[in-house]
């Protein structure tokens, strides 16, 4: 297919960039010119094929610590097993020993500023070297700017004021002390502004052009709403929503298909990492959340919350309650409520071993058991289903001979024979939910657990009509922001709001509470939940209430969760940085 062909033709020149002059952990890495690649900085901008070449590897960072041998913990749908997914072994983050020497801080700061010092060379020589015509170049300049930005943005949404570097040859001017988190705001404002204001820079590109993949306006605009956002500027942000639907962006018909590689240019899509099937240009999230090796090698190292599945509405709009489909559920004991879950007509070592857990046996229906657990993920959420392996759902992996094979969610685990198999993973001895989205089905898809050929999606047409939402709900427009949520919910095929007592808006502060609860389920496994439950400050009190931790199905937990402090709304900076820069000060709450 053409698009695949352009897709290849942008990470192969993503593959070739030059090693430019980074911010990393290290003092030498601050100071070392030295290109490790075969292309070098002095040469790298010197056609018109090496400029292109030099552009793409500025979007190549989007992938943060992507390599062959799997995933970093730093891509970003990852970012989601923190609130919709959970990691099964616990993070520092959940556990409450996070401390400024954590990777995932020093790693992250390397990343970010990996990707401005490479837009940052771009913007340079775009200008000073470049033999580029003059419209391709102006175009390029815009994109680099958005793309610095992007990464300035992610900086500022974590570390909250960061040191702004804009000239990549001063290579003296690489220990300064930290911009306030304004300032940045402010910078990348700047540069999303001249981005928008570039005649060359498209509103939008459609499937299968050679440049889907790259900046737009309608991505410039969308940024920049998000970033009023986080500024409470909330009708400078309305304004940039507006502009983005303006630029012909909108939903995808179906949010089940919307996820599937034959769709993933749609004119939802505004902004993406790019992905191909192929060693080297794949993505992570089957080394993470699944595999097509679902006959007994299926690698689950990151799973959905239990807390997500619970908060999928009725079909209708009315909130589930597992007491209208299994009564006296609630007033179980975590343990004794595995008993609902167990498969049909148990062996007597089974029930043994299931009494011995805990789970409450007088409530075993031998031959309506698994009949009755499937009742409480029908009729709700068509989302549910499609972002979810639910207990005693189907799934389309691979069996021992290479070929198709349906496989079902069961519990206790039993190894059988075709064509009763069941869904094993290497978490095969505890019953978690598994993810469903961005997850490869069938036995030729995918050639390994690190090469997904699925773009992932940074930023979407529901994400933006969600925040508009947000903006219009915060200035009192209240009948507006309804109609764009229920724009969100009609795709899905979930109840409206007005629509029924259930779902009637109360006013303002109810509407709040429903915007933040829809992109919850909208958004599972896109990395998106984790950054609104930090901007709105409510991670504490939705994750890590008492009792909550990495959880099996019926709520028995695994690790507990342990709240460190309220630094988690802000990262540490690291340790290491610090240590190379002195004037770097640190974040609130956070001991060396």
């Amino acid at each position: 297919m053409n698009y695949i062909n352009n897709k290849r033709r942008y990470l192969t020149g993503a593959a070739l960039v030059v090693g430019v002059l980074t911010l990393a952990g290290c003092r030498k890495n601050l100071l070392d010119t030295k290109s490790y690649t075969s292309v070098s900085s002095s040469t790298m901008w010197t056609t018109d094929n090496l400029t292109d070449l030099g552009v793409n590897g500025v979007y190549a960072q989007l992938k943060m610590g992507y390599s062959n041998g799997g995933a970093s913990g730093r891509e970003i749908y990852q970012y989601s097993r923190f609130i919709d997914g959970q990691g099964r072994d616990g993070d520092a983050f959940q556990t409450g020993t996070a401390t400024p020497s954590n990777t995932m801080f020093s790693l992250s700061w390397v990343d970010f500023y990996e990707g401005v010092f490479r837009a940052n060379d771009a913007i340079y020589n775009l200008q000073k070297v470049s033999p580029s015509a003059a419209d391709k170049k102006s175009r390029y300049l815009a994109e680099m700017k958005f793309m610095r930005a992007y990464y300035y943005f992610r900086l500022n949404q974590v570390f909250k004021g960061v040191p702004i570097y804009l000239d990549p040859r001063n290579i003296n001017d690489l220990m300064r002390p930290r911009n306030t988190e304004d300032e940045v705001w402010a910078q990348i404002i700047k540069d999303l502004t001249e981005a928008i204001a570039e005649p060359n820079l498209p509103a939008k590109y459609a499937k299968g052009s050679s440049s889907f993949g790259h900046a737009t306006k309608g991505a410039a605009y969308a940024l920049r709403g998000k970033v009023y956002m986080y500024q409470k500027v909330w009708d400078k942000a309305a304004a940039d929503f507006q502009s983005v639907k303006d630029a012909g962006y909108g939903l995808f018909p179906t949010y089940r298909e919307l996820f599937l590689e034959a769709n993933e240019q749609s004119d939802e899509c505004i902004f993406s990492i790019q992905n191909l099937p192929v060693d080297g240009f794949g993505s992570t999230t089957q080394f993470y959340c699944g595999t097509r090796s679902s006959f007994g090698s299926c690698w689950n190292t990151y799973l959905i919350a239990p807390d997500l599945v619970d908060a999928y509405e009725n079909k209708d709009g009315s909130k589930f309650n597992w007491d209208a489909v299994i009564p006296g559920y609630s007033s179980k004991t975590a343990a004794q409520r595995e008993v609902y879950f167990l498969r049909n007509n148990l062996t007597a070592a089974e029930i043994t071993a299931a009494t011995n857990r805990g789970a409450y046996m007088a409530d075993y229906l031998p031959t309506g058991n698994e009949q009755r657990i499937q009742a409480v993920y029908a009729n709700r959420d068509p989302r549910l289903t499609a972002n979810v392996i639910t207990p005693y759902a189907t799934y389309v992996g691979r069996n021992i001979n290479g070929a198709d094979q349906t496989f079902t969610l069961r519990w206790p685990v039993r190894d059988e024979l075709p064509p009763t198999l069941d869904l094993l993973t290497d978490t095969k001895s505890l019953f978690y939910y598994l993810h469903r989205k961005f997850v490869y089905t069938g036995s030729t898809q995918l050639p390994n657990r690190y090469s997904g050929g699925i773009d992932m999606p940074l930023i979407r047409y529901a994400d933006v009509l969600l925040m508009w939402a947000e903006a219009l709900n915060e200035q009192g427009n209240t009948a507006a922001a309804v109609d764009l949520v229920n724009q969100v919910r009609g795709r899905a095929g979930v109840g409206l709001l007005n629509s029924s007592a259930g779902t009637t808006v109360a006013g303002q502060d109810d509407l709040r509470k429903r915007i933040r609860h829809e992109r919850l389920c909208e958004f599972p496994n896109e990395g998106i939940s984790y950054f609104d439950e930090l901007r709105w400050k409510t991670w504490k009190d939705d994750v890590f209430y008492p009792g909550n931790g990495i959880k099996q199905i019926w709520g028995t937990v695994v690790v507990p969760f342990v709240w460190l402090g309220d630094q988690l709304y802000t990262w540490a900076i690291p340790l290491t940085e610090r240590q190379n820069n002195p004037k770097l000060d640190q974040n609130k709450g956070w001991i060396e």
